[in-house]
């Protein structure tokens, strides 16, 4: 995967009691993600660049029951003890769809491979928003594995 960082600024202007203004500056940071399976190129923001964050139903909250309720260990994995947090990104689409799930760092192949399944299998998210318009928003998540 490759990404490219591109910071768009905008300019609000502040009015302090006093009657001086003052101009600040305010990072929109968009990147352009390139999957490693693919030449697709997307255009997303991050997810800290956002006014309103993207977010699953229900909260976080609903999100780990999701990920624990789904989550199934691989046997072999299991067995031989391994255990570890497996890193994903991804992008939440405009309509909440999850789409470009990649592992970032990964601790065994089978642990990366159900990771992947789990957030592809997730429920349409609530998406972020920048000046009340949703837009496509690069996500990570880290989906933990202990035994």
């Amino acid at each position: 995967m490759n990404l490219v960082r591109v910071c768009k600024l905008s300019f609000p202007i502040s009015l302090f009691l006093s009657g001086a203004a003052m101009v600040s500056a305010q990072s929109r940071c968009v990147i352009t993600y390139q999957s490693m399976q693919s030449d697709i190129r997307v255009e997303a923001y991050v997810a800290e660049a956002v006014d309103v964050q993207p977010e699953f139903p229900g909260g976080e909250n609903a999100m780990m029951r999701f990920i624990n309720a789904e989550r199934r260990y691989p046997r072999e994995a299991y067995a031989s003890g391994v255990e570890g947090r497996v890193m994903c990104s991804f992008i939440v689409s405009p309509d909440g769809t999850i789409s470009n799930v990649e592992v970032l760092r990964g601790v065994d192949e089978s642990l990366n491979r159900e990771a992947v399944r789990i957030i592809r299998s997730m429920p349409r998210w609530h998406a972020g928003s920048v000046d009340g318009d949703k837009v496509p928003v690069y996500c990570l998540l880290t989906i933990p594995f202990r035994r």
